[in-house]
This record gives C-alpha cells, sequence and structure tokens, in this order.
C-alpha cells in the first residue's frame, strides 16, 4: 500500500481547505492509499517561495526523509504559480522517488504522459498570473487617465494641525484620534511623521 501524503493551500485567511481534504481523502480511499501526513499553508499565496510556506517545507523536508510514497494536492496551482519551482518542485519528488498526483488535472507523476501534462499546467498557471496582473495594471491606468486620484485620501493640513496640538499638550493618541476624528493609525503616522521631521532638521 503507497503511503501519501496531503498538501492543501487557500490564499486568504478567510478561505477553508476543507473541501481540497474531503476529495483527496476519497482518491486516496478509492485508490488503496493510506493518508499518512497533511500539510496545509493557510492564508499564503501560491506565489510565495518556499522559505515563505513553512508547511510546503516541511513536507519537502519529510520527503527526503522518506516519510511518504506519493503526494496529493487537489490542482497544480495550489503547489504554486511559477513554472520554475513547480518543475523544480517535480525534479526533487522524482528524485526522492516519491510521486505527485493532481486530483482536479488527474495528473498521476508515474506515467511519462502524467510527466508532461504537469509541465502544461504549470505554463497555464503562471500565463493565468500575468494576465491577473495586466489586468490589474490596465484597470489602474484606466482610473489615471480618467482623472481618479489612487490612494488613500490625504488628511487636511487643519486635522494634522489638531492632532499634534493634542500631542503637544499631553494628551493620548487614542484620544486625539477621537477628538479629531481620525484612526489611531493615522493619529500615529502623522506623529511619528512629525519626529522624523525634527530629527532630520
Amino acid at each position: 500500500m503507497k503511503r501519501a501524503a496531503i498538501y492543501l493551500r487557500v490564499s486568504t485567511k478567510d478561505q477553508t481547505t476543507e473541501n481540497q481534504l474531503r476529495e483527496l481523502q476519497d482518491c486516496a480511499k478509492n485508490v488503496g492509499w493510506e493518508i499518512v501526513a497533511v500539510y496545509e499553508d493557510h492564508g499564503v499565496s501560491g506565489s510565495k517561495g518556499r522559505d515563505q510556506r513553512p508547511e510546503y517545507d516541511r513536507l519537502l523536508k519529510d520527503a527526503t526523509r522518506r516519510k511518504f510514497d506519493v503526494v496529493m494536492a487537489w490542482s497544480v496551482d495550489r503547489l504554486g504559480r511559477s513554472l520554475r519551482d513547480l518543475v523544480g518542485f517535480l525534479e526533487e519528488l522524482h528524485g526522492l522517488k516519491v510521486d505527485l498526483f493532481l486530483h482536479k488535472q488527474g495528473i498521476d507523476t508515474t506515467t511519462a504522459g502524467g510527466k508532461a501534462l504537469f509541465g502544461m499546467m504549470g505554463v497555464f498557471a503562471e500565463f493565468e498570473r500575468a494576465m491577473i496582473q495586466d489586468r490589474v495594471k490596465a484597470g489602474l491606468d484606466r482610473a489615471k487617465a480618467n482623472g481618479v486620484k489612487l490612494g488613500r485620501p490625504a488628511v487636511p493640513n487643519k486635522k494634522k494641525e489638531a492632532v499634534l496640538a493634542g500631542k503637544a499638550n499631553g494628551d493620548s493618541l487614542r484620544k486625539i484620534a477621537k477628538d479629531v476624528g481620525l484612526s489611531l493609525g493615522k493619529v500615529h503616522g502623522i506623529v511619528k511623521a512629525e519626529q522624523e521631521m525634527e530629527l532630520a532638521t
């Protein structure tokens, strides 16, 4: 019986890996694999490297220790968005004699066709990421061209002066924020900027 490790990932904290896990557990049961470990990176982008994905890193370390025979993931984009990283991941696994199963793409790297298709899926994942970035940039450029001001609105000078006056009077930042009608973070930023200016002069 093959020993299987499941890798799960979602990009944001409010997403869940429950559906991924359930489907992969069903797949393992159907083919007679024993799940010996589950690795989950929660709220981590697939564009992040191994050093920023602790469970992904632990998975690879355990693969080196031969703790399992096959890695299961719900989809290729759960593993990563960079073609170079994906290919490197596949090469590392196969160098360790560990196979890879991707549920949504139906990829099983015990076959030559599975290896080839895995590479193609990586190309498409990277292409999709580039398309999203292009669309976001085009949207920002269009907004600028239409006169839309991007970024957070500037704090009026009168409010900045009120913040600094409150600070000079010895008021707490929380009280100043309430009196002036700004967030505590903005008040802190104004005070910090003023202190930095004083140090620079």
